[in-house]
């Protein structure tokens, strides 16, 4: 596991090119500029970056080297994406990947039997679906696929990282709530619109029960870390609850609504939920100090901002009396949001180096308080001195 941290690097660079792919889809100047890439964007950003962070992550929390397969075969595939002009092999790597971290969930569900686990696994089973499929149709048709993984697997991850907050038998209600879900998003491939408005229900029904339970709620009110965090979870579920109810107004979402809803759950849900995680997790899977800073804020505050902007401008654009600069508007607001997931990788890079160059202080360890001579009770020293 020495090396796990490596296999980070194909996510990263599939981070990139989905970047690049972003700028050429909203037509702008991009370093590669490249229209395949731009055809493959969703697969670089949903399976390529977050599938190997969250196969790696999953991996190190097995400890056992061939759990790294995972992270592995995702990195590769995404590399395939990004070189290979057929994206054939990258699929199908994509698709081994998501598989072994099928193999990966199984083998971390025997040893306690947890349903977030299972959960967990039963959202990989669905990003196998999609990433199979996706040799054969177009992204758009297995979006509520894409959506099952991300969703379910944030959301079970957020059950056990909050487990002490959750009521008596939260896994067990998230169990009951996902696997219905996670019908839906299948059946979705067979009736589209019919499954889509049922799939939004019940994401949404998951949303506002996690929303009741989330220790967010509660720590935003607190300062530092815990503040950002909670500020970023709970801006993601916001997020998740404007694509639950776009997708239950139009069940098969197109156009304008699809850009909303697609971006809405990737970029403001998804993308958040990484920010709010990342100085906890990336410390545990990199094996480096990632201290909060009050710099965060600041990658955060323009994700969220220039997402507002591209979604009401994108509304806008489908109303026939839309303002003018509407366009010029969404565009700028989709560079936004390039920007800003740039700066917390600019952001959190910078905090770790400056952290690696400061020594660890051992923490000082409280003087005990001196303690005074116990004296026993009054009958038990008269005993004493008087004797039996």
């Amino acid at each position: 596991m020495r090396f796990a941290p490596l296999l980070l690097l194909p996510g990263g660079l599939a981070l990139l090119a989905g970047l690049d792919a972003a700028l050429t889809l909203a037509g702008l100047p991009a370093p590669a500029g490249s229209a395949r890439l731009a055809s493959i964007h969703g697969s670089l950003m949903v399976l390529g970056f977050l599938g190997t962070v969250i196969a790696l992550e999953r991996a190190v929390a097995l400890r056992r080297p061939w759990g790294l397969l995972a992270p592995g075969l995702l990195g590769a595939g995404a590399l395939a994406l990004v070189v290979l002009p057929d994206p054939l092999l990258g699929r199908l790597l994509l698709t081994q990947g998501m598989l072994v971290l099928v193999l990966v969930y199984a083998v971390l569900w025997r040893r306690n039997e947890d349903p977030t686990v299972a959960v967990q696994a039963l959202g990989a089973v669905l990003a196998t679906g999609a990433a199979l499929l996706l040799t054969r149709v177009p992204v758009a048709d297995v979006l509520a696929l894409l959506v099952g993984f991300v969703v379910l697997t944030i959301a079970a991850e957020r059950v056990e990282l909050a487990r002490l907050a959750m009521p008596p038998g939260a896994g067990g209600r998230l169990v009951a709530l996902t696997v219905p879900l996670s019908l839906a998003a299948l059946a979705t491939l067979l009736w589209p619109t019919a499954a889509g408005r049922i799939t939004a229900v019940l994401l949404l029904a998951l949303t506002l029960w996690l929303l009741r339970h989330d220790v967010a709620r509660r720590t935003i009110n607190a300062t530092g870390l815990p503040r950002f965090a909670a500020a970023a979870l709970l801006a993601g579920y916001a997020w998740l609850m404007v694509a639950g109810l776009l997708l239950l107004a139009t069940g098969r979402p197109q156009g304008v609504v699809y850009d909303v809803v697609v971006h809405s759950v990737f970029l403001g849900y998804a993308m958040s939920m990484v920010l709010a995680h990342a100085p906890v997790i990336l410390p545990a899977v990199l094996r480096v100090r990632l201290p909060y800073t009050p710099w965060m804020w600041a990658p955060l505050a323009l994700l969220h901002a220039t997402l507002l902007v591209r979604v009401v401008t994108a509304l806008l654009s489908g109303v026939a009396s839309a303002p003018d600069g509407t366009v010029a508007t969404w565009t700028g607001a989709a560079g936004g949001n390039v920007a800003a997931l740039l700066l917390f990788v600019l952001t959190a890079v910078a905090t770790a180096l400056a952290a690696a160059r400061r020594p660890v202080r051992p923490a000082r360890r409280p003087m005990p308080p001196a303690r005074r001579p116990v004296r026993p009770p009054a009958r038990t020293l008269s005993r004493t001195v008087e004797g039996p």
